[in-house]
């Protein structure tokens, strides 16, 4: 791999240029820090392809609602990224429409772009028949989702059992922020001060996916590690030492 192109996700506490240092200290590779992705190549068609990549239902396979409105929301959202929230696209289909909008000298394997995104991406279960939520989508352009970070790893028991308690007595589920302030235990929530230390070994996990062909490491304390549980990204990304023996000697800075 010659080069690496991260874009910045201005809408998230996540710093992308810091990102993008912590990572030329650790690969042989030219790293570069762009902006927005969608700002840089959004249009019409990437708006569509956002609609078509609606999750509608999280228990169908079936995505997309391609109806005017639903498109028009979409292009105001690649404009004003602040308005977009509250769905789950299709992970996959993301990643091939976002391949799309490069331009032909940079789609080769020996440059991998790393969209950092503000959006929800999740992939489909065939073992379980549903959607689920992901940090990162692997291939080229290698996906990051911010809110997927909070979002996709299980939070500790306690957090769910409080949550049904609470309901059970108000009626309602508690606000998340009640939650987050009373359960104990190493979990991120929504703009973490820790995001961007957390976010590095997803972006390396990125490019050693397409530089090696491997995946994920089955070593729970090495940031290339697939963590499912919120105290298992902790652990992950941001206790010491940040590898594995045999993946310290690749990615040691």
């Amino acid at each position: 791999m010659k080069t690496v192109t991260l874009y910045r996700a201005p809408t998230t506490p996540a710093d992308v240029d810091a990102v993008g240092d912590w990572l030329d200290d650790r690969i042989d590779a030219t790293v570069r820090v762009r902006d927005r992705f969608c700002a840089l190549y959004g249009d019409e068609p990437l708006a569509e392809a956002f609609a078509d990549a609606r999750v509608l239902d999280p228990y169908d396979r079936e995505t997309g609602n391609t109806m005017l409105g639903i498109v028009r929301y979409e292009e105001r959202a690649l404009d004003d990224p602040e308005r977009a929230g509250g769905v789950i696209y299709d992970g996959l289909a993301v990643q091939r429409a976002l391949y799309d909008q490069l331009s032909a000298e940079e789609r080769t394997l020996d440059h991998l772009h790393v969209p950092v995104l503000d959006r929800v991406v999740g992939t489909w279960g065939d073992h379980d028949g549903r959607w689920h939520k992901r940090v990162n989508v692997l291939g080229q352009p290698g996906l990051i989702s911010v809110p997927g970070l909070y979002e996709a790893p299980a939070k500790p028991e306690q957090y769910y059992k409080e949550k049904q308690r609470h309901a059970m007595v108000s009626g309602d589920a508690p606000p998340r922020e009640v939650l987050e302030s009373t359960i104990d235990g190493e979990f991120l929530v929504a703009d973490d001060p820790r995001t961007t230390d957390a976010l590095k070994g997803y972006v390396l996990q990125a490019v050693h996916y397409l530089s090696t062909g491997e995946t994920f490491c089955d070593e729970s304390g090495c940031r290339l590690h697939n963590a499912h549980r919120q105290p298992g990204v902790v652990a992950a990304q941001l206790d010491t030492p940040e590898f594995c023996p045999r993946h310290a000697e690749r990615y040691r800075s």
